[in-house]
């Protein structure tokens, strides 16, 4: 009964917003990978998508190193 009431009280820092956050920065990266290739070069929707995914890669990063550290 014991182990039990302790099992209970583990708290986690998943979120299901975090597979939408993961996601969005696929979609990103498709998006940055796709502008890189065509043929006519947007150089400000390049570094839009490129600053945006950093820092969704940084958000991303925040995420998982929480999930694991407790």
């Amino acid at each position: 009964m014991w182990l039990l009431a302790e099992a209970g009280e583990t708290t986690s820092t998943f979120n299901m917003f975090d597979i939408f956050m993961i996601l969005f920065t696929v979609l990103i990266f498709i998006g940055v990978i796709r502008l890189l290739k065509a043929k006519e070069k947007n150089i400000f929707a390049i570094g839009f998508s490129i600053v945006s995914l950093l820092v969704f890669l940084l958000t991303d990063y925040a995420m998982v190193n929480a999930w694991f550290s407790g």
